[in-house]
């Protein structure tokens, strides 16, 4: 969650409480007036609002290893809180999982903030790449979830990245802002500072869809 995310979440639950309490303990209700009921109504409904979709999101949301994902957002029938919760908590493109599904994380598999100044390798294990019929890609953004300028115009790796095997058929993905000698054709190359990782399948197998496909951590390295 972003500093500026958290600022405002704190800034709509001040104003809600403060209304509420003025409402009921310092207002004299014979003196209120139509303009100011509503000008409390709205911004009172609109703190409640965001509190119950943010509260939500947290009771939707898969969090594995730091990564975040919330499955049948497109499913016909499951609503309009369940979108909003998503656009508070996981800002995803809203499609049915058979389609495609997303994960987010800005932090290691140690919930530490992930940052540039460190490296980090995110292993597949033998047979453990994200099951689809069609590919997967890990994308790389920076703080503001933008593309990271860097010398070889990669920004992101997928199935179709030519990704070198260890001996044992495991990938591991090596996630820093220097090239790791020796493992370029497995580099995803980080900005100096934080940053932020998004997993995209497409066309989803059947392990992601029942739920048991597991995405690895990303792990600090020396």
């Amino acid at each position: 969650m972003s500093r500026i995310y958290t600022y405002y979440i704190t800034l709509v639950g001040v104003v809600c409480a403060y209304f509420i309490i003025n409402l009921f303990f310092f207002i004299d209700l014979s003196a209120r007036t139509v303009h100011s009921d509503v000008l409390q109504g709205f911004l009172i409904g609109f703190g409640l609002a965001v509190v119950t979709a943010q509260i939500y999101g947290w009771i939707k949301a898969t969090k594995v290893y730091g990564w975040t994902t919330m499955f049948g957002l497109g499913v016909p029938g499951n609503g309009m809180l369940l979108r909003a919760a998503s656009t508070l908590l996981f800002p995803g493109p809203v499609v049915v999982p058979e389609e495609a599904m997303y994960w987010k994380t800005h932090t290691d598999g140690a919930r530490h903030t992930l940052d540039g100044q460190y490296n980090y390798v995110m292993r597949f294990p033998t047979g453990g790449l994200p099951p689809n019929n069609a590919f997967w890609s890990l994308t790389m953004g920076d703080a503001k979830n933008h593309f990271v300028p860097n010398p070889i115009n990669r920004y992101s790796v997928s199935d179709r990245s030519g990704l070198t095997q260890n001996d044992d058929g495991s990938v591991d993905i090596y996630i820093q802002n220097t090239a790791p000698a020796g493992h370029e054709s497995n580099w995803l190359p980080a900005p100096s500072g934080k940053f932020i990782l998004w997993l995209r399948v497409y066309l989803p197998g059947a392990a992601i869809l029942d739920r048991t496909y597991t995405v690895p951590p990303v792990v600090k390295i020396n």
